[in-house]
């Protein structure tokens, strides 16, 4: 029903996990220890300064990022970011909301002396899972759906006209690649990245809308309203994982997060298409 994987390509699924694409403690740690433009100040704590991680001078005034942050830190003290955090967090990506969970959290350990690989340890794997499990932003409900209600007379020729209309729907809106193609050709290897393969994520994308919103838009048993109703929802999360994937960029947390997770939206969708394929079949054949 649904060629958003490819499970003929197992081994790719595989090798692409290998190259980092699962967001576990491992990869979360690396984000940690990341210095792009290795002057000594983590990409993650720039973000706090407000330098940028890919220049040791972001603004090419003579005095190398490293030394200014320092120099902040000396004017300012780190406990004035404390109170910046209770301040304009509205706009803030997740990126710099992770930057400062992490850095009030090392912070207080390091003042604790508590600061260990133990520690380390349990403080990725929780924020690992922060990151993996994003809230959903919508969520469709029965009532965003056309039903129909079943009549005993009519229900054989209603799931037959629906089940002409989902094939109707998937042939309307193909797609040539897949969400997981387009990661191999993202990733390079563990360090680079290319971003401009994420542009061939907009048509996969575009499909995903344009099944969802005729979902939304066809009448629907009542019987199997339930079922309908699953996959829009499961299509609602493949939509949003795609766009968070597509924020490397501007939010690299979230896509990490997306890209870790899309695997096993995936199964979620296609699970959910199995229920509901089996079911119309199951009313055909009575």
């Amino acid at each position: 029903m649904f060629n958003f994987t490819d499970r003929e390509k197992t081994n790719e699924a595989i090798q692409t996990e290998q190259k980092g694409l699962t967001y576990n403690t491992e990869t979360l740690e690396n984000l940690i220890n990341k210095d792009t433009d290795q002057d000594g100040v983590l990409d993650w704590e720039e973000r706090l300064w407000g330098t940028d991680g890919t220049k040791k001078d972001t603004d090419n005034d003579g005095i190398p990022d490293n030394l200014a942050i320092e120099k902040l830190k000396t004017e300012q003290g780190e406990s004035s970011l404390s109170n910046e955090e209770n301040q304009n967090t509205e706009n803030l990506t997740e990126t710099d909301k992770f930057s400062r969970e992490l850095f009030s959290t090392i912070a207080t350990l390091s003042q604790n002396g508590e600061i260990d690989q133990a520690t380390i340890d349990k403080l990725s794997s929780s924020l690992a899972e922060q990151i993996k499990n994003p809230t959903i932003q919508k969520i469709f409900l029965l009532s965003d759906l056309k039903i129909i209600k079943d009549d005993p007379k009519t229900i054989e020729q209603a799931v037959k006209n629906y089940d002409d209309g989902l094939n109707n729907i998937y042939k309307k809106h193909p797609t040539n690649r897949t969400v997981m193609e387009v990661l191999q050709d993202f990733i390079i290897d563990e360090n680079n990245v290319n971003i401009a393969a994420l542009e061939e994520l907009d048509p996969i994308n575009m499909q995903v809308k344009g099944i969802m919103d005729d979902l939304v838009k066809m009448s629907v048993p009542q019987s199997i309203a339930s079922l309908h109703l699953d996959v829009i929802n499961g299509l609602e999360r493949l939509y949003e994982n795609i766009n968070n994937i597509k924020l490397f960029e501007t939010d690299v947390v979230v896509a990490l997060g997306a890209i870790s997770q899309y695997q096993t939206n995936t199964d979620l969708l296609e699970k959910v298409a199995t229920n509901l394929t089996n079911t119309i079949k199951q009313k055909l054949s009575n």
